[in-house]
C-alpha cells in the first residue's frame, strides 16, 4: 500500500481546508436533540449543500462532487480537525442516500436526494420495533397493498432523530402470511401524514434523541417503496452494510477525539497518580490510528472493484468499543468532576462535550446491530463457525 497521498489529493485536502475555515459557524451549535439545535444544524446542512459539500462522494447532479472515498475520507479528516457541526441528516446521507443510489428509480432519486443533501429534508431509520430489535426479521408492522398505496399499521421504537425529522425509512411486513426475513418491504413515509404519532425518548442526557413511532391506518403511495415488494431484506443488509462499514463512523470521529484524550492527559499528568492511565491514553491513539489504516486499506479495495461484506461487522465492533474506551479513559482523567452536569456551578463546556460523548457511546455496541450479534456474523459468515 502506498501511503502517500497524490498532488490531486493534497489540492483537494487544502480545498476543502480553506472552504471549512470560512464556514465553520465560530460558535457551537446546540444539540440537535433540541428543537433550536435542530434547526442550526439543518442550516448547516443547508450551507453545506449550497456549495457541494454535503455528500462529496454522490454525483454531481445530485449535488455532490462525484469524489472517490480516499477523497472522502480526506474531507472527512478536514472536516473534523475544523470542529464541524455532527451532521444531523447523517441517516439519509450515509446510510438512505447510497441505498437509493443503488435500489431507486430515477424519478425516486430525482424526488428525494437532492431534498436530502441540501438539509431541506432529514430523515430518521425506522427498523427497531418492541420485539424486533438486533433480531429485525422478527419485524411484524405490516404495510397491506390497497391499490396504489399501502395502509401501515404497527410500531417502531429507537428511531434516531425521529422527533424533529421529516421521513422515515422503514421496513414493513408487505405479505402478512410471511415469516422471518421473507415478504419485508422497504418504504418511506412522511412523519406528518395522517395517522403517524411520533412519541420521544429521552436518552441518558435527558434530550430526546429517540423516538417511538406508531402507525395507525396510513397511507403512502406505491411510489415511497425502494425496490420491488418482498425485497426489503436484501435492501436493508445494504443499508447495514453501509451503518456498520465506511460511512457512518469515519476514522477522522476517532483520530480527533484520540487526539483530544491526549491533550486532556497532558493537561492532567502531574496530577494522575494512577499510572496506567497512560497506557490507556496510548492505546486508544494507536487504535484510532489503527482503524483509519483498515478503512483506507478498505477503500483502495472498494475502489479497485472489490466488496465489503460480513467484515464490515468487525468494523463495527472495533469502532463502537473504541468509542467507549476513548470516553472511559477521558472519564478517569477527569475523576469526580467529569461527572458534573450543566447545571452545576464548576461546569465548563469541555466536560460536557466529554460527558455527552461518554454517555453517547455507550449505546454504540446496541445499534446498527449489537455487537453480540455481530460477533455471531463473524463467527458464522467468516470463520466458517456451525450454529449453535
Amino acid at each position: 500500500m502506498d501511503l502517500r497521498y497524490t498532488a490531486t489529493e493534497e489540492a483537494f485536502r487544502l480545498k476543502v481546508r480553506q472552504w471549512l475555515e470560512k464556514n465553520v459557524p465560530c460558535e457551537s451549535l446546540k444539540s440537535f436533540d433540541t428543537e433550536e439545535g435542530f434547526d442550526q444544524h439543518r442550516a448547516w446542512e443547508k450551507t453545506l449543500a449550497s456549495d457541494n459539500w454535503g455528500m462529496v462522494t454522490w454525483p454531481k447532479e445530485y449535488g455532490g462532487r462525484g469524489c472517490n472515498l480516499i477523497q472522502w475520507l480526506i474531507f472527512e479528516e478536514e472536516y473534523y480537525r475544523a470542529g464541524a457541526p455532527l451532521r444531523v441528516n447523517q441517516n439519509g446521507i450515509f446510510l438512505l442516500g447510497p441505498t437509493l443510489m443503488e435500489y431507486g428509480t430515477a424519478d425516486q432519486k430525482s424526488r428525494f436526494i437532492g431534498a436530502m443533501a441540501s438539509g431541506e429534508e432529514i430523515w430518521a431509520q425506522g427498523w427497531s420495533e418492541p420485539g424486533a430489535g438486533s433480531d429485525m426479521a422478527a419485524i411484524r408492522s405490516k404495510a397491506i397493498r390497497d391499490g396504489g398505496d399501502y395502509i401501515i399499521n404497527g410500531q417502531k421504537i429507537w428511531s434516531t432523530r425521529a422527533v424533529f425529522a421529516d421521513w422515515v425509512f422503514c421496513i414493513f411486513r408487505t405479505d402478512p402470511e410471511s415469516t422471518r426475513h421473507h415478504g419485508l418491504s422497504f418504504i418511506f413515509v412522511p412523519l406528518d401524514a395522517e395517522g403517524v404519532t411520533v412519541r420521544p425518548i429521552d436518552q441518558l442526557n435527558g434530550l430526546p434523541g429517540f423516538a417511538e413511532i406508531f402507525f395507525d391506518d396510513v397511507r403512502v403511495p406505491v411510489f415511497n417503496r425502494l425496490g420491488e415488494e418482498g425485497e426489503g431484506w436484501a435492501i436493508a443488509m445494504s443499508t447495514a452494510g453501509f451503518e456498520r462499514g465506511l460511512m457512518l463512523r469515519s476514522p477522522a470521529r476517532f483520530q480527533e477525539a484520540a487526539k483530544k484524550l491526549v491533550a486532556l492527559y497532558q493537561a492532567k499528568r502531574n496530577d494522575i497518580l494512577d499510572l496506567s492511565l497512560e497506557d490507556a491514553v496510548v492505546l486508544c491513539y494507536l487504535d484510532a490510528e489503527a482503524y483509519a489504516l483498515s478503512t483506507y486499506a478498505t477503500a483502495s479495495r472498494l475502489m479497485a472493484g472489490g466488496n465489503i461484506g460480513a467484515e464490515s461487522s468487525c468494523n463495527k465492533i472495533f469502532w463502537s468499543e473504541l468509542d467507549i474506551k476513548i470516553h472511559e479513559t477521558a472519564m478517569r482523567l477527569l475523576g469526580a468532576r467529569g461527572e458534573l452536569l450543566p447545571d452545576s456551578e464548576d461546569f465548563s463546556e469541555e466536560l460536557g462535550v466529554w460527558l455527552d460523548g461518554f454517555f453517547f457511546a455507550q449505546s454504540g455496541p446496541i445499534y446498527a446491530g449489537t455487537n453480540e450479534v455481530q460477533r455471531n456474523i463473524i463467527a458464522e459468515r467468516m470463520l466458517g463457525m456451525p450454529r449453535k
